[in-house]
């Protein structure tokens, strides 16, 4: 297999640095920088490889003086597409959720709260300021 950008290739890591990890894919030899190593934060290259592991990589590109950079986390996302079949629906399907609540019973109930809930505010703003009036007054 030729090493073109977008191919998804085996590879063995063959030195750890602190901005990513060397990849030997195919006898060249690519740079997987630190951030595409995981789709979380990498602080450490080393928590998450090791030399003489065998990785999964995507060709990100080949520069023109011949640099190869290379992803996990874009390799992994390719697979992740690939074996995600889309889920089945019955759009034509009348069925209803027998222990669902009704939307126009939950509007309702939210109402009711509502009122409640605004009466006893303006109530005890009203008692409230009928005691400041009071006191101002004395």
């Amino acid at each position: 297999m030729s090493l073109k950008p977008g191919n998804i290739v085996e590879g063995k890591v063959v030195n750890i640095t602190k901005f990513g990890a060397f990849v030997e894919v195919e006898g060249k030899i690519g740079l997987l920088h630190i951030s595409e190593i995981s789709n979380s934060y990498v602080k450490d290259v080393s928590e998450y490889l090791k030399e003489n592991d065998i990785v999964k990589v995507k060709i990100v590109s080949i520069g023109e003086d011949g640099k190869i950079s290379l992803s996990i986390k874009q390799a992994n996302l390719e697979e992740q597409k690939k074996s995600c079949k889309p889920e089945e629906v019955d759009w034509n399907s009348k069925k209803r959720k027998t222990n669902s609540i009704d939307f126009e019973d939950t509007l309702s109930k939210f109402l009711k709260e509502s009122e409640e809930k605004f009466k006893d505010l303006k109530n005890y703003k009203n008692l409230k300021n009928g005691t400041y009036a009071k006191k101002k007054n004395r």
